[in-house]
């Protein structure tokens, strides 16, 4: 089984990305790597889940917040000459769905 979180990069971005995590950006090779059109983090990166009624129950009422590890991904990259940005992809955990499908 593959240790790594996995971040699917657009399919416009077919030339090198600059690869941010909450905004601070990240080198190839020491970072992440790319595989296909995927990138490939070894460090632990985490997405906030869905409140549950209670959580969400306990911000609204102001008696507490929420304070869960919630990692952004973003990259930048060019398309026909322009720089495009893509917020917030989606990251794919060790044994995540796409993972268990590949070989």
């Amino acid at each position: 089984m593959d240790d790594a979180w996995l971040v699917q990069l657009p399919p416009d971005a077919t030339g090198p990305v600059e690869v941010f995590v909450n905004g601070v950006r990240q080198q190839e090779g020491a970072d992440y790597v790319v595989s296909g059109g995927t990138l490939r983090f070894s460090k632990p990166l985490a997405r906030e889940g869905r409140l549950g009624l209670w959580r969400w129950a306990s911000m609204f009422f102001g008696v507490a917040g929420t304070y869960r590890k919630n990692d952004s991904v973003d990259v930048i990259y060019d398309v026909g000459g322009r720089r495009t940005v893509a917020s917030g992809l989606t990251i794919i955990p060790p044994g995540g769905p796409a993972q268990r499908l590949s070989p």
